[in-house]
């Protein structure tokens, strides 16, 4: 689980965007971007190479 204020200063790094997590994916999703990027042990892979398409 990822710490709140973690979550309130990160942001997408292609558009800058707000991120959402979704607890049960473990991702953090850029909806204008349609991206998830994964968490893994708790860190964050910010990296667009490791995301994935979303709809």
């Amino acid at each position: 689980m990822l710490d709140q204020k973690l979550l309130e200063i990160l942001a997408c790094p292609i558009c800058k965007g707000a991120l959402l997590y979704d607890r049960k994916a473990n991702e953090l999703l850029c909806d204008h971007d349609k991206l998830a990027f994964p968490v893994r042990d708790d860190i964050p892979v910010m990296l667009e190479s490791e995301a994935r398409r979303c709809e």
